[in-house]
Order: C-alpha cells, then structure tokens, then sequence
C-alpha cells in the first residue's frame, strides 16, 4: 500500500510541474493499477475534475463499469466531499490517503467550510437551496420504476 501512496504523491508532484493542482489518485483492485488520475480543474476548467474523480472516472471506463467494487481509492490527500461521495457512488471497497484536510489547508485548499456546511441545517447555508413542488415531481421516478430494461444502481 505504502507504494500505491508513494506513487499518487509522485502524480500529483508531477502534475504541480505540469501546471495543475497537488493532487493525485489511483484505483487499485487486487494490488494492480486500473486507472490513475490527477487534479485536472484549472487545465479543464472543470470543478469536479479532482483527482479522485478523474481515476474513479478513468476506471469505470477500464472496467467497463460504474461499480468499481473490489477496488481501493489511493489518493495523495484525504478525499474532500465531493470525492468521498464519488467513492460511494462508485461503491469501492476501500480509501486510503497520505497528507489530510489540514495539510492541504495549510496550502490554500480549505474545503472545512463544505464538512461544516453540510452539518448545519439548510435554512442557514449562504447558498440557498429549495425544494419548489411542480405537481409532477415525481414523474421521471415513475417512469424509471415502470422500466423494465432500467440498470439498478
């Protein structure tokens, strides 16, 4: 495990060099790599291509799946929220990271602010966040249960 560390430490040194963020990623299943990933947000002008998306979004297409269970998220720091939700959409075993949320707060990527908003209650965040009834909220659920061809997820 300590080499898969190593080497996401190695990507995201690497990808500073290249211009983009200090952050890298791998999915690992039974000790080989199945994909790699780097923070590609300012080259991409993406905000949720970090690291950690970009391998999970690299090994989906590996595999052939949008489970990657029997796999580990290596990633150089400690997921953000985003990330840690991707991993559990995409149903991987396991995370393991080296620096943490404080290390990389101490070099300008604060994401303290998204672990504490989501503690609080919805009335009180700075972005407002509604729910506004149509009358036929539901209908793409409905349509979704009647399919008899739909890919449980």
């Amino acid at each position: 495990m300590n080499a898969h560390l190593l080497a996401t430490i190695d990507l995201a040194t690497r990808n500073v060099a290249d211009g983009g963020g200090p952050f890298g990623a791998m999915i690992v299943r039974g000790g080989e790599v199945v994909a790699t990933g780097v923070n590609q947000v300012t080259s991409t002008l993406d905000p949720t291509a970090h690291a950690e998306v970009v391998a999970i979004r690299a090994a989906c297409q590996a595999l052939g799946d949008f489970k990657l269970t029997g796999c580990t998220l290596i990633s150089s720091c400690e997921p953000c929220p985003l990330c840690l939700s991707a991993a559990l959409w995409a149903r991987v075993d396991r995370v393991v990271y080296a620096a943490d949320r404080h290390d990389a707060a101490a070099a300008g990527f604060d994401d303290r602010e998204f672990y504490e908003l989501f503690s609080r209650p919805r009335d009180e965040w700075d972005l407002p966040v509604q729910r506004i009834s149509t009358g036929e909220d539901n209908a793409p659920f409905t349509a979704w249960t009647s399919l008899a061809t739909r890919i449980n997820y």
